[in-house]
C-alpha cells in the first residue's frame, strides 16, 4: 500500500486543525465586528460571500497544481513535480492579480449589482471591507498555492503552522484596530490584509527549501512552461468554474436573503459561520483525497485508489457526525455570544439544527467524494453535476420556497439540502461505475 494508516493520519490531522482554525478565526472576526453593530456584521457577511467565491477560485487553481504535483510524485518524476510547483505560483498570482484589479475598479458597482438596494449603513460597511480585502487576493492566492504544494508531498503541517501565524496576526490586528481604534469593518479587513501578506511571504520562503521533494528556485526569473500550465488548468479551470458558479449561485441566494431585512441577514450569516465547522471537517478529508488519490492514480494503482476513497469517506462521516453533535449541543450559547436580536437568534438556531441533520448524512457524498474524481483527472463530470444541481435545485428552488411559499430564509436553506441530495446520488453512481478512474492520461 502506498499509504499506511500513520501516513494518512499525518496528512489528515494537520489539515483538520487548519480548517477548523480558519473557521474559528472567521467566527472571532464576526464576533469582534459585531461590537460595531448588526449593520457592520451584515455588511461584512455580504462581502464575505464575494470573497468566498473568489477564494474558492484561487483554491481550485491551487488544487489543480496539487493534483498535477501528486500525480508526478506517484510516477516518481520529481523534476516535473518541481516545475509544476513553480508554474502553479505563476498561475495563481496572475489570475488573482487580474481579479483584484477588477474588484478595485468596479467595487461599488459590483456591490450594488449583486445585493441591490440594501440599507445605507450596511452598504457603507460593505464597501470599505471590500476595498481592503480585495487588496489581499494575490497574497491569499500565493498562500493557497504554497499550501497545495506542501500538501502534495504529504506535509500538511507546514500550512497548519503558517495558518496559525496568519490567524494570530489577524486576531491581534482585529483587537487593536476594532477595539483600540474603533475602525469596525475596516479594522477587520486591514488585519486580514496584513495576515495574508505574512502568509504569502512565509510560504514563498519555505518553498525554497531544497531538502523537500518539491521546491522552487529562481521564482522571480519567470519562465512559463505552457504544457505544465495546461495540465494545471485542465484540473484547475473546471474546478474553478465549478466553485465559481457554485459561489455565484450562493451570492444570488444571499442577495435574496438580503431582501428579508437585517435580522434575516444576521441570522443567515451566523448560521453559515457555525456550519462552516462541519465543512471544515469534511473539507480536510477532501484535501487529503487530493494527495492520496492523486499519488495512487499517478502510480497506476487504481484498486488502491478505490480502497483509499472508501477509507477516507468513513473518516469524513465520523468527523462530520462528531462536529454536528457538538454544534447541536452548544449552538444556543455560541449564538448568544453574537448579541443578536431575539428574532435573529431564534432563526439562526433553527437553521443550524436543520443543517446539522443533512451535514452528518448527505454532505460527505455531495462534496468530499467528488474530490477523488478530481484527483484522478475526472473534472468535467463533477463540474457539470455541481453547476446544474446548484442552479436547478438550489437557486431556482430558493426563489420558489422563499418567495412563492413564503418560507423566507428557511426556504433558501431547504433548497440547499435538496441540492446536496441530488449531488450525492449522482456522485455515488459515478463512483460505483468506475469511470472516474479512466480519465487520467500520463504525459
Amino acid at each position: 500500500m502506498l499509504f499506511t494508516r500513520k501516513d494518512l493520519t499525518r496528512i489528515f490531522l494537520p489539515l483538520l486543525l487548519e480548517q477548523i482554525l480558519a473557521v474559528t478565526v472567521g467566527m472571532f472576526d464576526s464576533m469582534m465586528v459585531s461590537s460595531a453593530g448588526e449593520a457592520a456584521v451584515s455588511g461584512v457577511s455580504l462581502v464575505d460571500s464575494i470573497n468566498i467565491l473568489l477564494s474558492n477560485i484561487f483554491a481550485a487553481l491551487a488544487t489543480g497544481g496539487a493534483v498535477v504535483c501528486s500525480q508526478f510524485l506517484g510516477r516518481r518524476d520529481h523534476e516535473a513535480a518541481r516545475t509544476s510547483a513553480k508554474q502553479l505560483y505563476y498561475v495563481v498570482f496572475f489570475v488573482s492579480s487580474a481579479i483584484m484589479a477588477i474588484a478595485l475598479l468596479f467595487r461599488s458597482s459590483l456591490l450594488s449589482l449583486i445585493f441591490g438596494r440594501i440599507e445605507a449603513d450596511v452598504m457603507g460597511h460593505a464597501q470599505i471591507y471590500f476595498l481592503f480585502t480585495a487588496l489581499s487576493y494575490p497574497f491569499l492566492a500565493v498562500y493557497n498555492g504554497g499550501a497545495a504544494i506542501f500538501r502534495a508531498i504529504g506535509n500538511s503541517k507546514i500550512s497548519l503552522y503558517v495558518s496559525l501565524g496568519m490567524n494570530a496576526v489577524n486576531i491581534a490586528g482585529n483587537a487593536i484596530l476594532i477595539y483600540g481604534f474603533g475602525l469596525g469593518a475596516a479594522g477587520a479587513a486591514i488585519a486580514t490584509l496584513f495576515s495574508r501578506i505574512l502568509g504569502a511571504i512565509v510560504m514563498l520562503v519555505l518553498s525554497y527549501n531544497k531538502e523537500k521533494p518539491i521546491y522552487v528556485e529562481n521564482l522571480f526569473h519567470v519562465r512559463l512552461n505552457f504544457p505544465i500550465i495546461r495540465n494545471i488548468l485542465h484540473i484547475g479551470v473546471p474546478s474553478g468554474m465549478e466553485n465559481g458558479m457554485f459561489q455565484f449561485g450562493k451570492l444570488l441566494t444571499q442577495s435574496l436573503v438580503s431582501t428579508f431585512g437585517t435580522a434575516a441577514i444576521a441570522a443567515n450569516a451566523v448560521a453559515h459561520t457555525l456550519s462552516s465547522f462541519e465543512y471544515a471537517a469534511g473539507g480536510a478529508v477532501g484535501l487529503t483525497m487530493i494527495t492520496v488519490i492523486g499519488r495512487c492514480v499517478g502510480a497506476g494503482e487504481k484498486e488502491q485508489a478505490k480502497q483509499y476513497v472508501k477509507k477516507l469517506m468513513g473518516v469524513a462521516y465520523a468527523v462530520m457526525l462528531a462536529v454536528a453533535l457538538l454544534l447541536t449541543l452548544f449552538a444556543k450559547p455560541i449564538i448568544g455570544v453574537y448579541k443578536l436580536s431575539a428574532e435573529s437568534a431564534a432563526l439562526a438556531l433553527t437553521l443550524i439544527f436543520l443543517h446539522n441533520v443533512f451535514a452528518a448524512t448527505i454532505w460527505p457524498l455531495a462534496f468530499t467524494l467528488p474530490n477523488s474524481f478530481r484527483a484522478a483527472s475526472d473534472v468535467r463530470y463533477p463540474m457539470i453535476v455541481s453547476v446544474l444541481s446548484m442552479w436547478i435545485f438550489r437557486v431556482a428552488c430558493s426563489y420558489v420556497f422563499a418567495l412563492g411559499l413564503d418560507m423566507g430564509v428557511l426556504g433558501v436553506w431547504v433548497s440547499m439540502m435538496i441540492d446536496w441530495v441530488v449531488r450525492a446520488i449522482l456522485f455515488v453512481i459515478r463512483f460505483c461505475s468506475g469511470r472516474w478512474l479512466t480519465k487520467y492520461k500520463a504525459a
